[in-house]
């Protein structure tokens, strides 16, 4: 027994390593769920502009799926970037996140036309921006 002991002693890690995420965080920004969420507005803009039953399928189609990747960027940040230190900060973030990713979802832009729906999700997602970058000027 005190030999296995002496060689999982040695075996043991020297270094112990931690770090805040799973990947380098230029891997995070929450321009991705921007960039989609400016798509859902933009969709819903065209679509009440236009009156052709078959380009108003296609563009509810290809908005729902914008809005799902939406709410995919969000929870991503949500999850893996943002971390207890900055919930602390900022106690308003769970919040936030909470509306935005339902603002992207059924009871929002996935399910409306209404361009305001579309914009009050970009406005969510600025406020997260804001809070994200000085989170990444802090670190």
């Amino acid at each position: 027994m005190r030999l296995l002991s002496r060689i999982l002693h040695h075996c043991s890690p020297r270094l112990e390593v931690t770090a805040h995420c799973d990947l380098p965080c230029g891997v995070y920004d929450p321009a991705q769920a921007r960039i989609e969420a400016e798509s859902v507005k933009m969709i819903q803009d065209k679509y009440q502009s236009n009156e052709d039953p078959e380009f108003r399928a296609r563009a509810i189609q290809i908005k729902e799926d914008r809005a799902d990747l939406v709410k995919h960027h969000l929870w991503v940040l949500w999850t893996d970037y943002f971390k207890p230190p900055h919930f602390e900060k900022y106690p308003q973030l769970h919040e936030l996140f909470n509306k935005a990713t339902k603002a992207a979802g059924a009871t929002g832009a996935k399910s409306s036309s209404d361009p305001a729906t579309g914009q009050q999700l970009l406005d969510y997602i600025a406020e997260i921006d804001k809070i994200f970058w000085e989170t990444k000027q802090a670190s």
